[in-house]
């Protein structure tokens, strides 16, 4: 336990909440969330960052291995979150549901909300990767810190829209989508051909 307390760094704290919180992006993801609710799709905050710290936590303890024990690698799981990204970015553009809300009890809080908006692919990469330049403690702390903050902006999405207005909500739900779309094609893009190269194999 000492251990770990003299491990702990600000600055590495600091470097890693940064690093998660610019890949995350929970602020440019409100107006999806905020269209969400508006389309029926009930957010609840509690579960939706708890999923996502719960994924979080297991892909950086597990990695690699929990998707080798499904047969899948990262390149394919970053693939399969472009799919429904890039679903979810159709939906703001064109004003379509694609993805349904076929549970009463989740609704969108688990997906997309969890995966792959909070603990998206990028995310979990990008958190895997501080592995190598950060103590354990710190990087921890610093998801932390990230995940509260998911929270309280899923808690105050009726007051952020309330202060923004239905037509600046509209027009940013319109922008957003683009963005997200645009990420969604670069995600795949990336990660495409290591999929087929090591389907080839």
């Amino acid at each position: 336990m000492l251990e770990i307390i003299h491990q702990i760094d600000i600055v590495e704290i600091l470097s890693a909440f940064i690093v998660m919180f610019a890949i995350i992006d929970i602020t440019g993801s409100i107006p999806i969330f905020i269209g969400m609710e508006d389309s029926g799709k009930h957010i609840k905050p509690l579960q939706a960052t708890g999923v996502a710290l719960g994924l979080f936590v297991a892909f950086f303890f597990a990695g690699e291995a929990l998707l080798n024990l499904f047969g899948i690698d990262i390149a394919s799981f970053a693939v399969a979150g472009a799919f429904v990204l890039f679903l979810l970015a159709l939906e703001m553009i064109m004003g379509r549901e694609f993805i349904k809300n076929e549970s009463a009890g989740s609704g969108a809080s688990i997906v997309p909300v969890a995966f792959p908006l909070i603990a998206g692919p990028g995310a979990i990469t990008a958190l895997l990767s501080l592995r190598a330049e950060y103590a354990t403690v710190n990087i921890m702390l610093g998801l932390l810190l990230n995940i509260v903050i998911d929270y309280v902006v899923l808690v105050l999405l009726k007051r952020i829209q309330r202060w923004l207005g239905d037509e600046v909500v509209f027009v940013l739900r319109k922008f957003f989508g683009v963005i997200l779309l645009a990420i969604a094609v670069k995600l795949f893009a990336n990660n495409i051909a290591i999929v087929v190269h090591n389907a080839s194999l």
